[in-house]
């Protein structure tokens, strides 16, 4: 009896970590590699069947579920799991169909058992009876949501709402999902202050295929290697940040003021990543950045973030809707809302099964006492800037337009050096599919 491989191993438990202990998958998977000793091919191997299943296991879920004669939900999750991954090979993968149904079953049978490995066995050898073109020909023929769910593997309420943030362009929708599914180039950001763009291309070289973002100017891109390797992400000079992220900071750095402009304050920090770059730009003015996050684990991993560090005054651990700071005491104010998250299914594709459109309803509350509380913060004359990694009209337009329309509050056209307009007059709206970035939302407030 054969044993699975280690790299078909190490993706099975990336995706049992993502189903047991909602896990992120770019997070566990590193570990697991080191584990399994993987690495080069074998470790490239392993993240792309782990990454491609999470991202097409809607796709596979159709397809499985009409080469079995009971449902799918009936299944036993780890023999499901084994499924889906064998599904990515057979169907995305340049692996023999005999290799990817074998190895399925050997892990199947390792896992579960020798009776599922039958039915392992059964199951694949109808997935690999046609290509997944024809497979999609047959269950998803038409544009409907539905069947752009299924073609896209994007769950149908997803892509209903995301139809709406693209105000019914429906030669968009499709390229957009497409988007989420292409694995994103690894992109570092330099420090202000610590690291300059050209000194972090140097250190990427060619063999990480280094290469300026067209956005950013802090932004560098990587096609290959380790971004843990390059000495100024080992040091803290420089960060793993996506382009779209790098902008929103700048933005808010780039706002006109008048008077004073000595305290920023990012107001929800963790994990740290724009701190740092704000905490550079601010330094290099003479302003302090407040941070404050309310999760004590995340409030750890902003301190890290900005070890090091000039233009830092303090880590507040402490709730974002009342830290107990002075308030008009600040002249600029970041509120990165926590939010849905669908604006980066790039870069975590299992998010989309994990977010339902409830969860959008319990967070719009909290985003919009975040930016009540950002707007008590902030002096009069001092400018707020609200960002969510979503797109969705629920966590962006109406959390921003009943707080533009206060007496004490304008809309500022937001400052970003690419023409992406948003839901509302002035605000940005990125998207992956024609920014290359992740589909973050910014909206600029002054307050009066």
């Amino acid at each position: 009896m054969s044993r699975p491989d280690p790299a078909r191993m190490a993706a099975y438990e990336v995706l049992r970590a993502v189903r047991v202990e909602d896990a992120y998958a770019n997070l566990v998977l590193p570990r697991l590699l080191r584990e399994h000793g993987l690495t080069g091919r074998d470790a490239a191997f392993a993240t792309e069947l782990a990454s491609g299943t999470l991202r097409r296991r809607g796709t596979y879920d159709a397809i499985l579920d009409a080469c079995t004669d009971r449902p799918l939900a009936t299944t036993a999750a780890k023999v499901v799991d084994a499924l889906r991954l064998g599904a990515h090979q057979l169907l995305a993968m340049r692996v023999p169909p005999h290799a990817a149904i074998s190895t399925t079953v050997d892990l199947v049978r390792d896992r579960a058992g020798k009776g599922a490995s039958g039915f392992a066995n059964a199951v694949l050898r109808r997935v690999g009876g046609r290509d997944l073109d024809a497979w999609l020909d047959e269950l998803a023929p038409s544009g409907s949501d539905a069947d752009l769910a299924v073609r896209h593997s994007h769950p149908a309420w997803v892509v209903a709402a995301l139809r709406e943030a693209l105000d019914g362009a429906d030669d968009e929708l499709a390229a957009l999902l497409a988007a989420d599914n292409a694995a994103p180039a690894v992109t570092l950001v330099a420090r202000p202050g610590r690291i300059s763009r050209d000194a972090l291309l140097d250190q990427v070289g060619v063999g990480g295929g280094g290469t300026p973002t067209a956005l950013s100017k802090r932004g560098v891109t990587m096609t290959g290697g380790d971004p843990g390797a390059v000495p100024a992400v080992a040091a803290g000079d420089a960060g793993v940040q996506d382009e779209g992220s790098q902008l929103v900071a700048l933005a808010l750095a780039r706002a006109p003021l008048t008077g004073s402009d000595a305290r920023w304050l990012d107001l929800t920090a963790g994990p740290g990543g724009k701190a740092a770059l704000l905490a550079g730009l601010g330094a290099q003015r003479g302003a302090l950045l407040t941070a404050v996050e309310k999760q004590p684990h995340r409030a750890d991993l902003v301190r890290r973030a900005l070890r090091g560090a000039e233009g830092v005054a303090e880590v507040l651990t402490a709730d974002g809707t009342d830290p107990g700071l002075e308030a008009g005491s600040f002249d600029r104010v970041l509120v990165d809302a926590p939010c849905s998250g669908l604006g980066a299914l790039r870069r975590r594709p299992e998010a989309r099964w994990r977010r339902t459109a409830a969860d959008v309803d319990d967070l719009v509350p909290l985003q919009r006492a975040l930016l009540d509380s950002a707007l008590r913060l902030v002096r009069p004359g001092g400018v707020v800037l609200y960002a969510t990694c979503s797109p969705l009209l629920a966590e962006t337009r109406d959390v921003v337009a009943p707080v533009a329309a206060r007496d004490d509050v304008t809309l500022e056209p937001c400052p970003m050096p690419v023409d992406a307009p948003g839901p509302l007059p002035g605000t940005t709206q990125l998207w992956p599919h024609r920014h290359g970035t992740d589909a973050m939302f910014a909206a600029l407030l002054r307050r009066t």
